[in-house]
């Protein structure tokens, strides 16, 4: 039986407290509200743009030229990690708009570009944003063995190389979703009874990812096969090209929020109390980076401001900034941690070294 994990409640109640009553009042005071505003419409026009049209121009064959055609299949990479970054996220988290059916739809962004959105749920805001770096329940540090994210992970001889070769299998993380892990996953979701926290059946969901996986590779394979002028073998490798470079900019930006030197991975006690509350448990598992990086932080969704994120999921990222100040100024008057010094290269030296120490 699957051991349930209790926060502490009582434990930092009024650090939670304090915290809450000003980051709701700023919204107060400001009058604003807590979803998306036109930012994020511009930015949803963008990143959509950023995946559809390089894909428009491969198969009305508008360049002959194939390292002109590689080059769309790139940019299509990174319009596919921008979409799940910067649109998906925030409308599965429900903070999109006030519009449920607005949020719905433009959460199932993420079939769109080879994933689940069912799937996504339970792995990202059930069980990450509950349980983030908890050993065998933040399905975030499960590598299948292949790395070892925390020093409550068996540890391989191999992994003493795992500061060099993660960093090629993190491209591989979107190529596995659209193939296979989807359908294992939601099988142990099945196990595990999760499916529940989605309102949806086995069945129902099965059925729908097998309409959303026909759909997805008859246009991103099929089409380009039939339509491109490039051979079979290149459209093919393109596609994996277009796979890797978003895989690997989604992986290293949670390895950079959870997965380096300064973040703890604390594990409940054999009747699987934690020491901490919720929101603290937050502050000691994840880290911000490039905080002053305006293009990055638009990019990524915010998600540079991963603290921020964690304590108010129901907030959209584009207030980030802003709650930024008020959650480190609060973390410290409690005498909490605040990781936030890093840059986007500085928290991958960090988890390099993570990975450096883990492995040997």
């Amino acid at each position: 039986m699957e051991q349930q994990v209790k926060f502490n409640t009582k434990i930092n109640a009024d650090f939670t407290k304090e915290l809450r009553a000003r980051v709701n009042n700023y919204f107060k005071e400001n009058n604003i509200s807590k979803y998306g505003n036109a930012n994020m419409v511009i930015k949803t026009i963008f990143m959509l743009a950023l995946y559809i049209v390089p894909y428009i121009l491969v198969l009305t064959n508008t360049f002959e030229n194939t390292f002109s055609v590689f080059l769309l299949w790139v940019l299509m990479g990174i319009g596919m990690a921008g979409i799940g970054l910067s649109i998906m996220h925030d409308a599965n988290h429900g903070v999109y708009s006030k519009n449920k059916k607005i949020n719905s739809a433009l959460g199932y962004l993420i079939n769109l570009v080879g994933g689940s959105a069912i799937n996504w749920k339970i792995q990202h805001n059930v069980l990450h944003h509950t349980y983030t770096n908890i050993h065998e329940h933040d399905e975030d540090l499960d590598s299948g063995g292949l790395m070892r994210f925390s020093e409550h992970q068996k540890r391989y001889k191999f992994h003493r190389f795992q500061k060099y070769y993660a960093w090629f299998l993190y491209g591989l993380l979107t190529i596995s979703w659209s193939l296979k892990k989807d359908f294992i996953q939601l099988k142990r979701y099945k196990n595990r009874d999760l499916l529940k926290t989605q309102g949806v059946t086995y069945n129902r969901a099965f059925n729908n990812l097998v309409i959303v996986k026909i759909l997805y590779f008859a246009h991103i394979i099929a089409l380009p096969l039939i339509f491109a002028h490039q051979t079979w073998w290149i459209t093919i490798i393109f596609y994996l090209v277009m796979h890797y470079v978003c895989g690997f900019i989604l992986s290293t930006i949670f390895q950079a929020a959870h997965v380096v030197a300064e973040t703890s991975f604390p594990i409940p006690d054999s009747v699987g109390n934690m020491e901490n509350n919720w929101a603290v448990h937050q502050l000691y598992t994840t880290a911000n980076f490039a905080k002053n990086n305006r293009i990055l932080s638009w990019y990524v969704g915010g998600l540079n401001f991963q603290v921020e994120h964690h304590l108010f999921p129901n907030i959209c990222h584009v207030h980030y900034r802003k709650l930024s100040e008020i959650v480190k100024k609060t973390a410290l008057a409690y005498n909490l941690p605040y990781h936030s010094s890093y840059s986007f290269f500085g928290a991958l030296r960090s988890h390099y070294l993570l990975l450096d120490r883990l492995g040997k």
